[in-house]
């Protein structure tokens, strides 16, 4: 038997209210599917797919108790890489129509790229980046580069 290959493949959100966290990821522009699934919201996000789940089913099925859940940052940030810095802006826009608190506008950053940062109704923070080293894909899929170009440009994050 061979090891299973490790992919993220779906990412859940616990949600207070189900139905207005689907609205706020429709409005963002992602892609709802199985539409007919009751108590959940899935969506279509690139590489992998984001559900949006009751918190509390979500605690239950992971055996967490209610008085565990916070609505503290926990150190986790989703990320939706844009093609250029007018689209790190024009998403930061979308989000905060749809309903976002923008956390902080898009700067340039000291990795040399652009970037700002959002919640979503729950709470959820997403940070919206262009990021010339990063290469996308038309369909807007990250490519990492080579360890070459981590080297040539000095990143450091400590």
């Amino acid at each position: 038997m061979t090891d299973p290959q490790a992919v993220l493949s779906l990412v859940t959100l616990g949600v207070a209210d189900l139905n207005r966290s689907i609205a706020f990821y429709e409005a963002l522009g992602f892609k709802r599917k199985a539409q007919a699934v009751e108590g959940v919201g899935f969506f279509l996000a690139g590489a992998c797919a984001i559900s949006v789940f009751p918190s509390d089913a979500l605690a239950k099925d992971a055996g967490i108790g209610l008085k565990d859940l916070s609505p503290a940052f926990r150190g986790v940030s989703l990320a939706w890489n844009c093609h250029s810095k007018a689209d790190v802006d024009a998403a930061i826009d979308r989000a905060y129509r749809a309903g976002a608190t923008i956390q902080k506008s898009a700067v340039d950053a000291f990795w040399g790229g652009y970037s700002g940062y959002f919640f979503d109704p729950d709470g959820h923070l997403w940070e919206v980046a262009y990021n010339p080293d990063f290469p996308l894909t038309e369909d807007g899929r990250l490519t990492l580069p080579a360890e070459s170009v981590f080297e040539r440009n000095g990143y450091r994050f400590a």
